[in-house]
């Protein structure tokens, strides 16, 4: 069952925000930050088939970005070569989802494939934004609803999966110089990212040594990226802006005040509850129990893994909110 917009108008808000799709994805994002806490991008945790297959998926998506380079044009950004790479996912969608999940769960393909070709920006405008991102965050709780993805997986999860799509859309953005999509400016906490620095902050919750004052260091970030998510955003920040860091990411400078990851994560939960809210407008919201229609489709009995969502769901399909801008 293929997904349908049913956030069209500012009004439908409301549907959503009291829908269980928007409980699944928020309960999915605070069990992963829960999983990470206090945990090295480097440190050892279990790589099950399915984490591999989902590595190998990313990693065709990079090979196809090596094999449509960037076009001439008069456009500085947005490269139309962007395009013909979406064109190639938008017909392989299907076939990429069907090599990740078994046999059995074969029918799920197409609408998990939705949420896959959301997450990856939007080849009319050439942008990407956190919505995008949203996206692949709902793709994953669709593994993890129909069984495919397991509570033991949580840090592969974050560490592998998700720290590979984030490789991949770095190098997207770089390539075809994606513009962002609804940003915020020098407002907003960043152009492209906002999970990476929930999970990231999880990550350096109780460190001993650092603490949120040492982000804006040049030397600790260049000497701990590769252990924090959160470091590793920041050093693509510096890496693509120039100027005074408090200039171009204000947001970013006030959160170095605050005196404790926790109180950062927290903060950063709260922020991103309205971005939700706010980024599903408009796209596709998957039919749940929460929503008045099921055209049909016969519902079946899911539960979602982890502390946060341990009861029994009844669902209409795998459906959450693709929430790409």
């Amino acid at each position: 069952m293929v997904p349908k917009k049913e956030i069209n108008v500012v009004s439908d808000m409301a549907k959503w925000k009291r829908s269980q799709a928007y409980a699944d994805y928020m309960g999915f994002i605070l069990t992963l930050n829960e999983g990470v806490r206090g945990k090295k991008l480097t440190c050892e945790y279990k790589v099950s088939e399915p984490i591999e297959k989902l590595v190998a998926l990313l990693n065709t998506l990079d090979r196809w970005i090596d094999e449509t380079p960037p076009v001439d044009q008069p456009s500085r950004f947005g490269n139309k070569a962007f395009r013909t790479w979406y064109a190639k996912l938008d017909q392989e969608a299907e076939k990429l989802v069907s090599a990740v999940i078994p046999k059995h769960l074969a029918d799920a393909a197409p609408e998990v494939a939705v949420y896959l070709k959301e997450s990856v920006g939007n080849s009319t405008r050439i942008d990407y934004g956190t919505g995008h991102e949203a996206a692949f965050a709902a793709f994953l709780c669709c593994l993890c609803k129909i069984g495919v993805l397991r509570v033991d997986d949580q840090m592969a999860i974050v560490f592998k999966v998700f720290n590979r799509y984030l490789e991949v859309m770095r190098k997207l953005q770089k390539t075809y110089r994606m513009e962002p999509a609804g940003s915020q400016g020098v407002w907003g906490l960043d152009d492209f990212q906002f999970l990476p620095f929930i999970w990231g902050s999880s990550q350096l919750i109780d460190h001993p040594s650092l603490e949120p004052r040492h982000f804006v260091d040049e030397k600790v970030v260049n000497e701990n990226h590769k252990d924090f998510m959160f470091l590793e955003c920041i050093l693509f920040i510096t890496e693509m802006k120039t100027g005074p860091f408090a200039e171009h990411s204000n947001q970013l400078w006030n959160i170095s005040a605050v005196p404790s990851w926790s109180k950062v994560n927290q903060g950063l939960i709260r922020m991103y509850k309205a971005e939700v809210s706010a980024v599903g407008r408009g796209r596709l919201l998957g039919r749940t129990a929460a929503l008045p229609q099921h055209h049909g489709s016969a519902p079946v009995l899911l539960q979602l893994w982890g502390p946060h969502h341990s009861h029994l769901l009844l669902l209409g399909d795998c459906g959450l909110g693709a929430l790409g801008r």
